[in-house]
């Protein structure tokens, strides 16, 4: 027996290009500022321990080790 059910497209959003990028800046960023104040010991800075002072307190207001 022949089904008498039609089929109605999908309509798929199409995802701009510029979205796409700024989405993936914007993650960008957030890794980097997340690995700064969290992880990073002083290996950023060739100077010393600039970045690991600048972020110590937000360490300890995170709850996350740092010495």
């Amino acid at each position: 027996m022949p089904s008498t059910q039609t089929s109605t497209p999908v309509a798929i959003p199409a995802v701009s290009p510029r979205l796409l990028a700024t989405a993936a800046g914007v993650t960008g960023v957030m890794l980097l500022l997340a690995y700064l104040v969290a992880f990073d010991q002083g290996g950023l800075s060739q100077s010393g321990m600039y970045l690991h002072e600048l972020m110590h307190d937000g360490r300890h207001l995170l709850g996350v080790p740092c010495h």
